[in-house]
């Protein structure tokens, strides 16, 4: 298939029914297809994550908790599960990227099928291919697609909602702090200065809320830093560091270095290190 054929011929009708003829491989059959990669196999503990979507559920009343402890230790529990979800997504598409990014490194061209499968993670993950060699586009995926460690994301959501208790969580499903600008998307802070426009996303459940937080930090460019962080620990084979990584988000809040300080008390006070996988 020529450049032309492959970014302006094709339509998006062909396109989904490629990518879905993909969806059907299994591991074993995409093993086949590609005999000559060693393809790497999901972590053991996937098997460990119950596959099954979670339940949407009504945001529990933490300030109901007479115990700060179990106050925070409901809290974790709450959302684990659907941090473990989102991470679990995250793996079974970068395990698709995982051959791909092999075959290119290896100077040779993707199939059509991978080639459609490589462009529709790209859209996913905003990421704009159109001027970019099919090695650059997979480079740059490699950094995206990744998991974000439960550690990081639940000391962000404690930050960020005030274990559940702000008004942003109780009204607007939102567990971390995120904006967005056209008027009537979310709530408008009591505090918004004058000239400010932006409000706090409502979301119409904890799971769209979780999604939008791990799309935003692995797509957003005042995020690079983590991402590069991250890549070159998997470089390295190292397991991901939450502590570390929380550095790459001084642009998340307009404390920032004060912010990642308070990130990182949490991790380590309430010993959320032990829950990473990865």
């Amino acid at each position: 298939m020529n450049d032309s054929l492959r970014h302006s011929i094709l339509s998006w009708l062909a396109r989904g029914a490629l990518v879905a003829a993909l969806g059907a491989f299994t591991f074993t059959a995409w093993a086949q297809y590609r005999q000559s990669l060693l393809i790497i196999e999901l972590p053991d503990f996937v098997s460990e994550i119950v596959e099954q979507k979670p339940a949407i559920s009504v945001l529990p009343d933490f300030e109901s908790f007479v115990d700060t402890q179990d106050r925070k230790q409901a809290f974790f529990n709450f959302l684990t599960d659907y941090i473990e979800h989102e991470n679990l997504n995250i793996i079974k598409t970068r395990a698709l990227l995982e051959p791909m990014w092999q075959v290119v490194s290896n100077g040779q061209r993707l199939s059509d099928v991978e080639y459609l499968t490589m462009l529709d993670v790209a859209e996913q993950y905003r990421l704009d291919a159109a001027e970019l060699s099919e090695r650059q586009v997979l480079q740059e995926l490699m950094k995206r697609v990744d998991v974000i460690p439960t550690s990081l994301v639940l000391a962000q959501a404690a930050n960020e909602s005030a274990w559940g208790m702000s008004r942003f969580a109780r009204e607007a499903n939102n567990i971390f702090g995120q904006w967005c600008f056209d008027s009537g998307c979310g709530l408008v802070p009591a505090r918004r200065g004058a000239n400010a426009t932006h409000e706090v996303k409502a979301f119409a459940s904890i799971e769209e809320s979780v999604n939008a937080y791990f799309l935003n930090l692995n797509t957003n460019s005042s995020y690079q830093e983590m991402r590069e962080m991250r890549a070159q620990m998997r470089a390295q084979s190292r397991p991901l560091d939450s502590m570390v990584l929380a550095r790459g988000l001084t642009r998340y809040s307009q404390r920032g270095m004060a912010y990642v300080s308070e990130l990182q008390d949490i991790i380590r006070v309430n010993r959320l290190g032990a829950l990473d996988k990865s």
